[in-house]
């Protein structure tokens, strides 16, 4: 364990070797979606709101972020809310080749300035990414600080998954979903969860469980739909969990 531990450690200090891992990322990020058949299902959601003059939250869990840069439809400029930590480097650079955004920080660490962010690029019309249970978990967990983004913002959350029918699912905290090539993928767009500006208390609770909830149900619909029984087994177990 040791060795690869010091192996990550030296990637993160080393400009030039993250820019070769960024650029391999999004290479093979690349492959996946060019060698999969991908279909979209739920893109007149998205479509329909850029009717208003908003901007767009869109939120998708950690451990399924790795396609989300190719989601269609993309209708307004695409930000990621990325952990300022050094590993989020690596996902910033990845993502930057897929002319998406990023705003260092997160909605719950060291959160003013990355918010204030957020609210100028909403208020703009443009859409944020945040995934709710990052940068440390629990995986499937949503965390209430993208519920604060949205009642500030005034601006609807919509859940986004993605499922492969050839995929891995890795041993890391968030449960990383690695897309495989040579097979079929879908993009699975939720209906919009609207959070009034003066929600608070239990209120606030309740929109946090809505959101996780909502979110378990349709990255295990998405693989339900691809054929991915695993995945969507423990998936459909943490949506039971989250409606406890």
């Amino acid at each position: 364990m040791k060795a690869p531990k010091r192996w990550v450690r030296r990637v993160l200090r080393s400009a030039r070797l993250q820019h070769v891992l960024c650029w391999t990322v999004q290479l093979y990020i690349r492959l996946v979606y060019l060698t999969n058949r991908w279909r979209v299902e739920g893109g007149e959601i998205p479509r329909r709101l850029r009717t208003g003059s908003g901007g767009l939250i869109v939120a998708f869990w950690h451990g399924r972020m790795m396609m989300i840069p190719l989601a269609q439809p993309r209708l307004a400029p695409v930000h990621m809310l990325i952990s300022a930590h050094r590993d989020g480097r690596i996902i910033a650079g990845a993502v930057s080749y897929f002319d998406v955004g990023y705003i260092a920080g997160s909605t719950r660490r060291g959160g003013v300035g990355a918010l204030r962010a957020m609210l100028k690029l909403l208020g703009d019309g443009d859409w944020v990414g945040i995934t709710p249970d990052g940068p440390r978990g629990p995986a499937m967990r949503a965390s209430g600080g993208i519920i604060n983004v949205a009642r500030l913002a005034g601006t609807p959350i919509v859940p986004l998954a993605f499922a492969t029918s050839r995929r891995r699912v890795l041993n890391t905290w968030d449960r990383f979903y690695l897309a495989l090539p040579f097979g079929r993928g879908l993009y699975l767009w939720g209906e919009p969860i609207e959070i009034a500006a003066d929600l608070e208390g239990e209120g606030i609770e309740r929109a946090r469980a809505l959101i996780e909830t909502r979110m378990n149900e349709l990255a295990a619909e998405a693989d339900r739909r691809v054929d991915a029984p695993a995945a969507s087994r423990h998936l459909a177990n943490r949506a039971v969990e989250a409606r406890r």
